[in-house]
C-alpha cells in the first residue's frame, strides 16, 4: 500500500506565529484545533511531516538544542491528542544565505521526497505564506493555504490565490476537507 503524506509548515499553521520568533518551548503555543487536525489526518492513514524555516538559528536567537526541545513539546502535544509527527525538516539559514533549503526554494521538500521515496505530485503541503505556496508549486505538490498565521495577509497580497488555490480557515478545516475527499 502506498503511504499518504501531508506536509505542514510549522509557525502559523500548527502553532501561533511570533514576529520575534518562537525561541523557547514556553513560547510554542498550538493554534486551536491544530493538534486534533494532525491526529485526525493520522487516523485516516496520513503520515504528517513538518517543513519549516527556522532562521532564528542563524540569527543566534536559539540553538539546535532549544529547537529540539520546541519540537519535542510540539510532538508530545500531538501525541496527547492521539497523533504523531513522522519527521521534521528545518532550514537553519537566513534568506541572505541563499541556501537551497529555505522556502520558497524546495530543498527541504526534495530532501523529504528522497528520504521517503515519495512522488511529490501525490503530496499536499499546507502553509500560511507565499513562500510555502511557491516551494510547493515548484515541485508539483498540491499547495493549500490556511488563513491562520500569515495566511490572511498572504491572501490579501496575492488575490489570485482566491481562484488558484484551496484555502481554509485553519488546519482543522483543511484536515476535514482532505479526509472527506
Amino acid at each position: 500500500m502506498m503511504q499518504k503524506y501531508i506536509l505542514l509548515d510549522r509557525d502559523g499553521v500548527i502553532n501561533h506565529e511570533s514576529e520575534t520568533f518562537i525561541k523557547s518551548p514556553e513560547e510554542w503555543l498550538p493554534i486551536n484545533g491544530s493538534l486534533e487536525a494532525i491526529a485526525l489526518l493520522n487516523q485516516h492513514g496520513f503520515r504528517v511531516v513538518v517543513i519549516t524555516n527556522q532562521s532564528g538559528l542563524a540569527r543566534g536567537l536559539f540553538d539546535e538544542k532549544t529547537l529540539s526541545k520546541i519540537h519535542d513539546k510540539m510532538c508530545d502535544a500531538v501525541i496527547e491528542f492521539g497523533g504523531t509527527i513522522e519527521a521534521i525538516y528545518f532550514c537553519p539559514h537566513q534568506a541572505v544565505d541563499l541556501c537551497e533549503c529555505r522556502k520558497p526554494k524546495a530543498g527541504l521538500l526534495k530532501q523529504f521526497a528522497a528520504d521517503y521515496v515519495v512522488d511529490l505530485k501525490n503530496v499536499v503541503f499546507i502553509g500560511d505564506s507565499l513562500r510555502d505556496i511557491q516551494a510547493g508549486q515548484s515541485v508539483g505538490v498540491t499547495p493549500i493555504l490556511v488563513k491562520t498565521g500569515n495566511g490572511l495577509k498572504t491572501l490579501q497580497n496575492n488575490p489570485q490565490f482566491l481562484t488558484s488555490l484551496l484555502i481554509f480557515e485553519n488546519l482543522y478545516d483543511t484536515a476535514k476537507h482532505i479526509i472527506g475527499r
